[in-house]
């Protein structure tokens, strides 16, 4: 059964920086697009980033470009989102999800096989 984990968060200070993992079992994540998502308290589902499977091609929404890296490692099957000069919106949980292709995922409905999450609270 495929599933993906999610972990890396915590408390950072504003500026501070994280590395959040996403780890699959039961699929290979070299053959999928895998995209990260937030959602803060109230709030909907954000989309935050995207890697494709193809290319290597990287998307970022707006309020985290320049600041947040989306990465994968094949061979750990695992993919990374790599957050530097944190803020307090970035608060949220943060969780992973695949696809065939980035195409879309800022769109609702958009991937599979999303984890549970891990919590990432920006305060000081």
């Amino acid at each position: 059964q495929a599933q993906l984990v999610e972990s890396g968060g915590g408390l950072v200070q504003p500026g501070g920086s994280l590395r959040l993992s996403c780890a699959a079992s039961g699929l290979a994540l070299e053959y999928y697009a895998i995209a990260w998502f937030r959602q803060a308290p109230g709030k909907e589902r954000e989309a935050v980033s995207c890697v494709e499977s193809t290319d290597g091609s990287t998307y970022y929404e707006e309020p985290v470009k320049g600041r947040f890296t989306i990465s994968r490692d094949s061979a750990k099957n695992t993919v990374y989102l790599h957050m530097s000069s944190l803020k307090p919106e970035d608060t949220a949980v943060y969780f992973c999800a695949v696809d065939w292709y980035c195409t879309g995922y800022a769109v609702s409905g958009w991937g599979e096989h999303p984890g549970q999450g891990t919590q990432v609270v920006v305060s000081s």
